[in-house]
């Protein structure tokens, strides 16, 4: 799952364009929005994006995402359970 964590990182560090934050800056139960990284809902509809495209998962309902990204952690538990 560490590894997932990491991929994940990267991933969000890449497709949102935040090239001021390293992976490193990112903490595995960090908030990703709000007082965390920062991330906004325009950033909210990239990750769903991203879930789609990269692991095969789509969201039916936009609402489900606010649980699912929470965190790292929780966005790597949701991928390892429902991973296409």
């Amino acid at each position: 799952m560490s590894n997932l964590k990491l991929e994940l990182k990267e991933k969000i560090i890449e497709q949102l364009n935040l090239e001021d934050v390293s992976v490193d800056e990112i903490a595995d139960n960090d908030p990703l929005f709000g007082d965390g990284l920062g991330l906004d809902s325009i950033d909210a509809l990239e990750l769903i994006v991203m879930l789609d495209k990269d692991y095969g998962i789509k969201l039916a309902d936009p609402k489900e995402g606010r649980k699912i990204f929470e965190s790292i952690d929780t966005m790597a538990a949701y991928i390892s359970a429902n991973k296409a």
